[in-house]
């Protein structure tokens, strides 16, 4: 059985994370979703409420599951029986950063790490740019699933 990881911090969950996992759902037995905190980074969702965000955009993908992650994502591969990490890269400067964790997570959990380039339609996105469009009432639905607009639009309206 192939099992492949995708980590992330999904804050929120984006068109461009949902078409990697749908893509790396089509290529693998079963796919993880991977929600990490970033000590570094005050997020705008809850780790358990983007896990619930990605378990209801991916609903219809019945061989993908999504998982808090605390602690190394290299154990949590080994711990699951990960065949392959799967990351989704944007653009050449994505790849500096997304190479030398790939070296630090095949050094620590003998996991491989496979780049997928994200679709050219969704190569602009990121959910910081996202969050940041929807702090001022921007529309982002073009950017993110309907249930994560609405949740976007509720949370910034508080």
């Amino acid at each position: 059985m192939s099992i492949a990881l995708i980590p992330g911090s999904f804050d929120p969950v984006t068109n461009g994370h949902l078409d990697i996992v749908e893509r790396t759902a089509r290529k693998f037995d079963e796919v993880l979703v991977a929600v990490a905190s970033n000590s570094r980074k005050t997020p705008l969702f809850a780790v358990d409420e983007r896990v619930a965000m990605l378990e209801e955009v991916t609903a219809h993908l019945p061989n993908v599951r999504a998982h808090p992650l605390r602690g190394l994502l290299a154990d949590f591969a080994v711990a699951n029986s990960v065949t392959a990490i799967v990351k989704g890269l944007r653009a050449v400067s994505d790849f500096d950063y997304e190479l030398q964790m790939a070296q630090l997570n095949l050094r620590l959990s003998g996991v491989d790490t496979l780049f997928m380039p994200t679709a050219p339609e969704h190569s602009f996105l990121s959910a910081t740019l996202v969050r940041e469009v929807a702090s001022y009432g921007g529309d982002v639905s073009s950017m993110v699933p309907p249930v994560v607009a609405q949740r976007l639009k509720e949370r910034f309206a508080k």
